[in-house]
């Protein structure tokens, strides 16, 4: 059982390869359009995913209290598909929610300006500058959007298990490499403890989402960890009372474990408009 992250380049095949990976293994295949709808059933409003969905927001946007949600509900959709395993998931910083998960591989697929230009006007009949286009435009968002949310460079090889040259390597031939490496690097351990680290991350993801969206506890840049038997809350607030509620209610959440609060006070701190 792994888990499968796929990063790509736009008319880089990575789709194509994901999906072509996924019937190979017999795995789930979450698309672009899956995690999107489910984002949008977590309770993200669908007027406003075209201003955070795999784009860098812009400068305004990118300080509206819409920007945390959006992140808080896209790792809930990441993480409960992932927690169930044998999936192949597709862009949106998946290798960054998952980057610490046993069971994670990693893949990024690339190719040359050049061959992406051929293949975005074969498949839409563009010429030479609106392939440009697309490829810049596209280049420029990816990589704002992981920079935004999760202050990460996806061109760097070095946050992958394997980086992939679709302009070298077929659809086919990519899909067997990532399959034989994962018969080779994913044992039973790695399942067992990539499956019980998944849980932890999505139970923790669920806690942030109750105080944030059901209870409604005003604190910033909220995130909850779990580490053994005990959930640590961390984020930004402007009294000690609300951390004081936060880490109350977390107890009701999860009873069974001891809430230590490292929620930072910071007076008359407003992040949001």
């Amino acid at each position: 059982m792994a888990i499968i992250t796929i990063s790509r380049q736009v008319a880089a095949l990575g789709d194509e390869v994901a999906a072509a990976l996924a019937k190979k293994l017999g795995y789930k295949f979450i698309d672009r359009k899956y995690i999107e709808n489910r984002i949008v059933e977590l309770g993200f409003p669908e007027e406003k995913m075209k201003k955070y969905d795999e784009r860098k927001p812009g400068f305004f946007a990118s300080l509206v209290k819409d920007r945390d949600e959006y992140l808080d509900y896209l790792q809930t959709a990441i993480l409960e598909t992932a927690k169930d395993g044998n999936c192949v998931l597709i862009g949106r910083g998946a290798f960054v929610v998952l980057e610490n998960v046993p069971n994670l591989i990693a893949v990024r697929f690339v190719a040359k300006d050049e061959i992406r230009e051929e293949r975005l006007m074969k498949e839409f009949d563009w010429n030479k500058k609106q392939a440009q286009g697309r490829i810049t435009e596209s280049d420029e968002n990816r990589k704002g959007f992981h920079k935004n949310f999760f202050n990460i460079e996806p061109d760097n090889p070095a946050n992958y298990h394997l980086t992939l040259n679709t302009g070298i390597l077929t659809v086919d031939e990519s899909a067997n490499a990532i399959a034989n490496l994962c018969k080779a690097l994913i044992t039973e351990e790695k399942e067992i403890a990539g499956e019980k680290k998944v849980q932890e991350l999505y139970q923790a993801q669920l806690v942030v989402n109750a105080l944030l969206f059901e209870h409604k506890v005003n604190v910033n840049f909220l995130r909850a960890v779990i580490d053994g038997e005990k959930l640590i809350l961390q984020g930004v607030a402007d009294s000690v009372a609300i951390s004081e509620k936060a880490a109350s209610l977390a107890r009701e959440i999860m009873p069974d474990k001891t809430v230590e609060s490292c929620i930072s006070i910071v007076q008359d701190f407003n992040t949001y408009p």
